[in-house]
């Protein structure tokens, strides 16, 4: 994480139960057992960026494996006082307590799958670009829309290993940064406004080990800004 994360970083303890899940419609509590929720569009949709052989087994194998994986934890004794909270209330309460990472690395990984989802959409990005407060919001952070995306570019390919790329709202200011594995801006006190899933399993069946081209595409073609907007005003 960035030295601005780290300032911001908040104790989970107290806040998980009053946490309220932004930009998960589909998967909002955590009631046994959980499913998995379906695609904001058909499994060919973002051909040819991403591929329906990649769809099929990052959405249907990774996704739904935090999914079920969840469900076997929530359903024993031990982690009953879960059962009945949020992904995000999960992820919350269960962040950096070694003892609980099978809760948290799978709720947050649901969660962040579902972000992702929902972050992309087939004629996005250029195609579709920012507008209205979100724009006004990347040129004072960034200087213009252009210098956004390289920079987003550039920093979800140097994330090393298994990942994430953010844009996020740091109280009302927009920021770019990489998360390693399960975590969520929002373990930090920031906003989620879009997400770039950078584990290999994400690409690799179309780019092989030449992320940036998978990561440049996604950004030039698919991003939902769309949705990205309707996030920063919640």
């Amino acid at each position: 994480m960035t030295e601005m994360t780290r300032r911001n970083f908040l104790t989970v303890a107290g806040v998980a139960a009053a946490s309220v899940a932004i930009g998960f419609p589909n998967i909002s509590k955590a009631a046994t057992p959980l499913v998995l929720a379906p695609l904001p569009y058909a499994d060919t949709a973002l051909a040819p960026v991403i591929s329906q052989q990649t769809m099929g087994f990052h959405y249907g194998k990774h996704h739904l494996g935090y999914i079920t994986n969840l469900n076997t934890a929530l359903a024993l004794p031990a982690n009953a006082a879960y059962a009945d909270m949020t992904l995000e209330q999960i992820m919350l309460a269960t962040a950096n307590q070694k003892a609980l990472a099978g809760l948290f690395n799978n709720s947050a990984q649901a969660l962040n799958h579902q972000f992702y989802w929902e972050s992309m959409m087939p004629k996005g990005g250029d195609t579709a670009k920012p507008s209205g407060l979100l724009l006004s919001k990347i040129e004072a952070a960034f200087g213009d829309y252009p210098t956004m995306k390289t920079k987003l570019v550039d920093i979800a390919v140097a994330q090393f290993g298994g990942g994430w790329a953010w844009l996020v709202d740091n109280n009302g200011k927009l920021e770019i940064l990489s998360t390693s594995n399960a975590d969520n801006p929002k373990m930090f006190g920031l906003k989620p406004l879009l997400t770039i899933d950078v584990w290999e399993h994400a690409y690799y069946l179309d780019y092989q080990n030449v992320r940036k081209t998978h990561v440049q595409a996604v950004v030039d073609k698919l991003l939902n800004w769309n949705a990205a907007a309707v996030r920063l005003g919640a």
